[in-house]
């Protein structure tokens, strides 16, 4: 990876999911803008605080597919990233796991 990129890849697919009550939402539902988790992959030299193997979130309109190897990523800049969810933000005092 160069500069300021991070390869992710996605957690969730586009299928059927449920709710946290229960009830199954079908894959042609709407759903509202939201935001996605996905995993480092790969980060470029100058990304500072990310690693491969945190979890981040992201807007899906902003991104970048690509495929390596047969599989699909996402590649954005750091500077698209909302959080970044890490152990190793635990460890600090008041901490919550997050870095936003």
């Amino acid at each position: 990876m160069l500069h300021d990129r991070v390869l992710v890849k996605t957690e969730a697919g586009e299928g059927e999911r449920r709710s946290t009550g229960g009830i199954l939402i079908p894959a042609t539902a709407e759903i509202s803008k939201r935001c996605a988790w996905a995993e480092a992959v790969a980060v470029g030299q100058s990304v500072r605080s990310v690693e491969p193997g945190d979890r981040v979130l992201y807007d899906p309109e902003d991104k970048l597919e690509v495929e390596v190897r047969g599989a699909t990523y996402v590649l954005l800049r750091e500077r698209d990233l909302h959080a970044v969810a890490a152990d190793r933000f635990e460890g600090s005092e008041d901490a919550t796991g997050l870095y936003l």
